[in-house]
Parts: structure tokens; sequence; C-alpha cells
């Protein structure tokens, strides 16, 4: 699976069944393995910040389906 397949799904949290966001970046570490998903923070008028962006961690993800992702966020 490539980044692009992953950018394409909706992230939906299983604790509420809410939308968090799109994927912008992953955090891979030495070894190769994905570590986390930068999930885009919400977009507001002139805002350049990325400080806002949230961190889903890989063992977060329950579930990598065809049009969506499924993460438990407490």
């Amino acid at each position: 699976m490539r980044l692009s397949d992953l950018q394409t799904k909706t992230i939906v949290n299983v604790k509420d069944g809410r939308n968090i966001g799109s994927i912008i970046d992953v955090n891979i570490n030495l070894d190769g393995n994905i570590e986390s998903l930068v999930i885009e923070s919400q977009k507001r008028m002139l805002s350049f910040s990325r400080e806002n962006d949230m961190i889903v961690h890989w063992k977060e993800i329950t579930k990598i389906g065809d049009d969506v992702i499924l993460v438990d966020i407490k």
C-alpha cells in the first residue's frame, strides 16, 4: 500500500464515529515501519501553522478498509 492510497481514506474515530481529518504525512522509524499518521488540523483562514496537527499512533489503528481507516483514540 502506498501513502497516496492511505491519503484517500476517511479517518474515523470508533469512540464517537466522527471524521477526524485527512492524512498529510507519516512518521517512519529507522527500520522502515510506520510509527504514526499525521492528520491535518482543522483549517483556519490565513493560518499556515502545522502545530495543531494530530498524531495517530499505528497501535491506535483498528482497521484499514477500502474507504476508511478506523482508529481508537481516547
